[in-house]
């Protein structure tokens, strides 16, 4: 078994600070982020960690909130009260880290937003013999100036201009072997509140007990939360990844078009039914059923858009069990092959032009009765031709429909 895998690791999570600097009105720690406080959003990785037993979260003194968020994570997750600086409430955090574990991380709630490669990426280097302590840093592009007031004018002046190459912008989560970093914080002791508050990382603890510090690259996700615009900084973070997810959940609508055209039928006794209504004022529509020009450009748009054949393929004249059915009854059974296919159904537009019957007084009926059949919205409207044409004449009808479907992504995928 290696190193690392026998590795029992404590991280303590600073999030005792005011966020005085991020104008938010809270704890910093508190601060939401896609609906996840900054701590919860730092959890959240910690407890992908495998060698993590145990995380110890450094709260606002006298303030409740963010122990009570976090009440419902499991039990190797406490809290307990900060201190007045950084290092105090580090302090606090190692006097309750478990006398057993092997190592201990030191994360900053203000960079919420490490990954778990960054975590597995200082561990391993930690398990290597003899190192004592890794912290992950970013290389520097920007050119790095000392400056100084200059006395005679106030004024700030550059007075040394280090080379970039050897320069390191630090992060957190930083590791140590547990009985290093607790030796170097014992050094503490006879620091004053002033020397404390100077105290900006534990690496630098670390090194002035003349342990060497070993750097591994840094993650530049794990950005400092500090100012109002570092917030718009993180959430720009999730627009990659939410864009990538939306794109493999997105389920893609499908759209299909149907026309159906039917004479007026010959025969006087003719009934004409037509959006799935009676008209008895009106002489029928010829057709192997009742001739419901609207009802059958809806069936032929829904098998267009689920891409499953046309109205021959389902109700065509070789079909001799739907000889003489209603419009309503083939809308029904297309419904139900459509939904058989892997599909839902959106919607279906229908618009038909004739001359008779008068359809504008009974448009809201029909739109009702054909959307009980479907189970699904329909609306349907009426238009002529001016006269011309077999429509203009009087002679027959023409239904033009749109459906839309989409395709059902069962639970779990």
């Amino acid at each position: 078994m290696s190193e690392q895998q026998e590795q029992s690791v404590a991280v303590i999570l600073v999030a005792a600070g005011t966020g005085t600097r991020l104008g938010a009105g809270m704890p910093k720690a508190l601060v939401q982020v896609r609906g996840k406080s900054l701590a919860e959003h730092a959890l959240d990785s910690m407890l992908c960690v495998p060698q993590v037993k145990e995380i110890i979260v450094v709260v606002p003194p006298e303030d409740s909130r963010l122990t009570e968020r976090l009440s419902g994570y499991p039990q190797l997750v406490r809290t307990v009260p900060g201190g007045s600086s950084r290092a105090a409430s580090v302090r606090k955090g190692l006097a309750k880290v478990s006398a057993d574990v092997s190592h201990i991380l030191v994360h900053d709630a203000a960079r919420a937003f490490a990954s778990v490669a960054q975590y597995e990426l200082i561990l391993a280097e930690l398990g290597k013999p003899g190192v004592q302590a890794v912290i992950p840093a970013l290389a520097v592009t920007d050119t790095i100036s000392v400056v100084a007031s200059d006395p005679e004018t106030g004024s700030q002046i550059v007075v040394q201009t280090p080379d970039r190459s050897t320069l390191r912008a630090v992060q957190t989560p930083q590791g140590f072997a547990a009985q290093t970093l607790l030796a170097a914080h014992s050094r503490l002791d006879h620091y004053s509140l002033k020397d404390l508050e100077r105290v900006t990382d534990d690496a630098s603890i670390v090194r002035a007990c003349d342990i060497e510090v070993h750097i591994v690259p840094g993650d530049a996700r794990s950005l400092k939360v500090t100012h109002p615009e570092d917030l718009d900084a993180v959430n720009r973070l999730f627009e990659p990844a939410q864009r990538n997810q939306l794109e493999q959940n997105m389920v893609i609508p499908r759209i299909g078009n149907g026309i159906d055209v039917h004479a007026v039928s010959t025969d006087p006794t003719r009934q004409m039914w037509l959006a799935g209504l009676f008209f008895p004022d009106d002489i029928g529509l010829s057709g192997h059923s009742d001739g419901d020009a609207v009802a059958h450009a809806a069936c032929d748009a829904l098998f267009s858009a689920s891409g499953i054949g046309d109205l021959g393929t389902h109700f065509g004249v070789d079909r001799p069990e739907f000889a003489g059915a209603s419009g309503v009854s083939l809308l029904a059974e297309a419904a139900r092959l459509v939904r058989e296919a892997g599909f839902e159904i959106g919607n279906v537009a229908v618009q038909f032009v004739a001359r008779r019957p008068r359809f504008a007084a009974r448009r809201e009926e029909a739109n009702q009765l054909l959307s009980d059949v479907l189970g699904a919205p329909v609306s349907v409207t009426a238009t002529t031709s001016d006269g011309l044409g077999y429509e203009g004449e009087g002679i027959g009808v023409t239904a033009y429909a749109t459906a839309l479907v989409y395709p059902v992504v069962p639970e779990g995928q």
